[in-house]
This record gives C-alpha cells, structure tokens and sequence, in this order.
C-alpha cells in the first residue's frame, strides 16, 4: 500500500473548537466544516463537535446534506444561501438555517410555503464587497423578514476582510457598519471569523464563526500567544521510498531546477501534485524526516517528491516523512510555514488534499474513529 495517508486528530480538534470558546465565552461557536471540513473530512469532524457546537456552517445545500445523511442533527447554516428557489424544500424539509444576502434569495423566500418557519441569517456588506445587502438595504430587508411567515428567528451577518491584520482602518469601518446597523434593528450577530475569534473581542457576538482555526492553522498575519496553541489536526504522512546518492554539480528533477554543490544524498518521497501536495512548493520548504528537518530539493512531481537528506542520520527506506502536522517524534512541521514556502495559504493546502489520499481518523473518546 502507498504509504501517503492523512491523519486526522478529532482530539486536536475538539482543543481548537475549546479554544475558539474560551477566546469568546459571552458568544456561541459555530463551526464551520464547508469544502468537507477544509479538507478533513466534514463529517467525522461534524460528529466529533456534535455535543459541543451549537450549529454549523457550510457553503452549499449538498454539503449540508452531507451531514444530515450522516446523522448530525444540529442545526446547519447555509453561509451563501440558496442557488435556486427549488432548494427551499430541502432546506425546509431538513430544518437548515439560511443565509439570505439577495434580493432574488428574498423573493424566492417570501414566494414560499415552508412547513415551519426558516430560520433567517440576513447577511449585509460591510465592505467585503462580494455578497450581502447594502446597509441600507438592511434596513429595509430586516423589517420585510421580521413580518414575513416564511421567516424564522432573525439574525444579522457580516463578513471582515482584514482581520487577520494586526492594524487596519478597513476593519474598523467594517465593525462600526455592522455594530451601528446591529443596534438600530435591535438584531443578533454573526461577525467574527476564525482571525477575529483569535484576536478582535470586540467583533465577537451572539454567533462567532471559527473556520480554518478548527484545523490548527494560525490565520492571522501575526500570530499571537492565543494562537501559538492551536494544535494541528491534519497530519500528511508517507515515507522514504529510494535513495539517490548524487555528485556535485547533477541536477534533480525536472527542469533541472536544483542543481547539486556538493556530494548530496535524495530522499524519494511517496507524495505529489497528484495528492494535492502544492507544485509551486520552492527548493527549501521544509519537511521532517524522521522528525528532523530536510529541504525539498527539486520540482515537485505528480506522485513524487524529492528531499535532501545529506545531513540527517538513519534515514532508510521507510522513514517517516512528514510534509505537515507532527511527527512521531513529536516535532511539529506547521501547514501554515509550509503555505508560505509555496506562495500560498493553508487553506489552499488543507483543502487540496485529493481524494485518492487515504483519512485515518484518530479518536479518543470513539475507537475505531467515524469514517466520513
């Protein structure tokens, strides 16, 4: 069997979920598990949380059903609402709260006969700019929803683009719009991200909505004390599978991007593009052999990538390679140092671990784990 596996600590993330609560005690936490739970796998990590979150989040109508298939009975947001106004009996049906952020998503609403009210999460832009109404248009909306049968309990959203910053005035805008239309509707809120859960109590509301914090990922541009203690959940795992010992001045992969100074021993790793593992990852970026850190020497290739190992010791066939998350060892190797060496960020990484990359979910409190 190719040794490439992803596994995925449910303890990890029932500390992170803690940690998101003890940042905001006066707020419920939703937990966000869209793109299958950031790629971990949305229903093992949904039963994981199911006695402690109060609801989660997911992007679609397909990924809520996901979970409700699975047996998770805990009410499940729609952060971007319906696609078209047939999904509204499913939406009804399967008791999901949706967000509302179109005039045609309201209309399709106030069209519509559910069997119980559906509860409303009526989203403004704040300066986001991609979804959501005016502040004006808020105004308006929230009375129009506060009358209407078709809608349920009322609350209002908004989404910051700049908390992860450690100073910004876009944020503090951002917060003033939302606070001040908060206010004049007399309305619950939903507010912080995984970033302003971290570091911005005064977004924090009735509802936070921790995301890729969950999954260990630091997401803010500095990280702070709070921070430094998200325990990673993925871990993305595979072994040696050849040694090459080389002479100066060869070359290594394709392109010929690195080239060897001096008498130089690769580690061939099962791991690749083809598994998600990013292509753009440049000479350097660190992985743990043996719990020990090695650069990447080469272009990554679809099912292979290579590794310098001159000096490290007892690396042979089988060693464990640890392209993120924590050794055996016990060293850990963040996913958010790997996303920089490529140009990205862990959201990209977790969330572009192919299928064809084995979970193996690690569970304390339920041996064996919940497959998804």
């Amino acid at each position: 069997m190719r040794p490439l596996i992803a596994h995925i600590d449910l303890d990890a993330l029932r500390q992170n979920y803690r940690l998101a609560c003890d940042c905001a005690p006066q707020s419920r936490s939703v937990a966000v598990v869209k793109a299958d739970g950031y790629g971990h796998g949305a229903l093992a990590c949904a039963r994981a949380l199911e006695v402690h979150a109060p609801a989660f989040a997911v992007a679609s109508l397909e990924e809520a059903l996901v979970l409700r298939h699975g047996g998770i009975e805990a009410p499940i947001v729609l952060l971007e609402g319906i696609f078209s106004a047939d999904e509204l009996a499913a939406v009804d049906a399967y008791r999901l709260w949706m967000a509302v952020h179109s005039r045609w998503q309201l209309d399709a609403l106030l069209a519509f006969t559910p069997d119980a009210p559906i509860p409303v999460w009526l989203k403004v832009d704040s300066g986001m700019h991609r979804l959501g109404f005016t502040p004006d248009e808020a105004d308006r909306t929230w009375a129009m929803l506060r009358e209407a049968p078709q809608a349920g309990e009322l609350h209002l959203m908004s989404h910051l683009a700049t908390a992860d910053a450690r100073h910004s005035e876009h944020y503090a805008r951002q917060l003033a719009c939302v606070h001040d239309l908060a206010r004049r509707l007399g309305a619950p809120l939903s507010l912080a991200n995984s970033p302003a859960t971290l570091a911005h109590p005064d977004a924090h509301a009735a509802f936070n909505r921790p995301g890729v914090m969950l999954y260990g990922s630091d997401p803010l541009e500095k990280g702070n004390a709070v921070s430094a203690s998200l325990a990673p959940v993925m871990t993305l795992c595979s072994a040696v599978i050849a040694l090459r010992d080389i002479d100066p001045d060869e070359v290594v992969g394709y392109g010929g991007r690195f080239r060897t100074d001096r008498p130089t021993r690769i580690a061939v790793v099962a791991a690749g593009y083809g598994d998600g593992y990013d292509r753009h990852a440049a000479d350097g970026t660190p992985v743990l052999v043996n719990g020990q850190r090695a650069p990447l020497a080469g272009k990554v290739s679809m099912d292979m990538l290579t590794v310098d190992v001159t000096d490290l010791d007892g690396v042979d066939i089988g060693s464990e390679v640890v392209l993120w998350g924590r050794a055996t060892n016990g060293a850990v190797l963040s996913v958010d140092e790997v996303a920089r060496h490529c140009d990205t960020i862990s959201y990209t990484l977790l969330t572009g671990v192919l299928p064809r990359v084995p979970r193996r979910y690690h569970d304390s409190l339920r041996q064996p784990a919940p497959a998804p």
